[in-house]
């Protein structure tokens, strides 16, 4: 069984002037703000967060996360267009990763293919540009040698981007690495265009991302959602607080389906089936978001036996979000 997660961008105002933040018109008016880059798991797990500026390239800190833990692995890995990169579709494969975007527009893709190869009269999809092969032979004990460097977390890809992408005229690395990328991008869009389960499959994950930035959301009811840390480091510690209630409320509703699931009620029962397999573990209208909560141990520990199951369904049904 493959193993899918992806990564979604928030943007949050930030409340004061930070280092870490950045103008932006279109998204915080006339004020600053931070992207919130949250990877989720096809559990609606949330297993690593970072705050960054708001005019950086996602893409950049997608292996970051990917190579964060080696609780959470991947063998699938979704984006939308922001987190894209022609490099990104190379490096991901030199981790044993497949690398699944969602094209904003698939029809201004270019196709590429190997210098000296003919298209016949019949093919439907010819490539318009050619690989540069010479440059991918001549730099590819750098190219393995930059992908172990992430691969056994010597240092975060962000970081070695930042280098790559620090010189005044494109490095040769990096240009290498682009055209192995383009290479395995179109093998991807062949494979996205002609198989209609993948494409699905890649909504499908997305969505998840989308739902959680809507948690997120309603999670941020204080300070008019806006980021009141001006460091850094102090505003992923608030994204990772954040996180770690999502965790706790998407677990809490795992165990409360499950014991439906184990009800005599052959209602209840099926009723969490249908739920579970929807995949639609993700809400929280039945949670208390600005109640007060007694955290203490004669009142937790109880193995999960809070509620009695009629009672459990009632709250799902009167707030779940299908």
């Amino acid at each position: 069984m493959q193993r899918w997660n992806s990564t979604y961008g928030q943007k949050y105002n930030i409340d004061g002037c930070s280092l870490n933040a950045n103008y932006s018109f279109k998204y915080f008016g006339k004020g600053q703000g931070v992207s919130s880059y949250t990877f989720v798991d096809d559990r609606f797990a949330h297993f690593y967060a970072t705050v960054i500026s708001s005019s950086e390239r996602e893409a950049t800190y997608v292996l970051d996360g990917v190579m964060h833990n080696q609780v959470v692995k991947s063998d699938i890995h979704s984006t939308d267009s922001h987190g894209l990169t022609e490099a990104m579709f190379g490096l991901m494969h030199m981790t044993k990763i497949t690398f699944a975007p969602r094209f904003k527009n698939l029809s201004d893709q270019a196709l590429y293919g190997l210098k000296g190869t003919k298209a016949s009269k019949n093919d439907f999809i010819v490539p318009k540009k050619y690989i540069k092969s010479e440059l991918i032979t001549q730099n590819y004990d750098d190219i393995l040698r930059f992908a172990a460097t992430i691969k056994l977390r010597y240092a975060p890809a962000s970081q070695l981007f930042k280098r790559l992408n620090s010189y005044s005229k494109q490095h040769v690395l990096y240009r290498a690495l682009k055209e192995f990328g383009r290479l395995r991008k179109t093998m991807f869009i062949l494979r996205y265009m002609y198989d209609v389960e993948f494409r699905q499959a890649i909504e499908k994950q997305l969505n998840r991302g989308e739902n959680s930035n809507k948690f997120s959301k309603a999670l941020a009811f204080g300070n008019n959602q806006e980021i009141i840390f001006e460091e850094k480091e102090d505003q992923e510690i608030a994204e990772n607080c954040r996180q770690l209630i999502k965790n706790c409320i998407i677990l809490w509703n795992y165990l409360y389906l499950i014991k439906m699931l184990q009800s005599d009620d052959q209602t209840l029962a099926q009723y969490a089936l249908i739920v579970l397999q929807k995949g639609n573990v993700l809400a929280w209208k039945h949670i208390l978001l600005h109640g007060e909560y007694d955290l203490s141990l004669e009142n937790t520990n109880d193995e999960f036996g809070l509620m009695d199951p009629k009672i459990i369904a009632l709250i799902y049904t009167k707030f779940w979000e299908t």
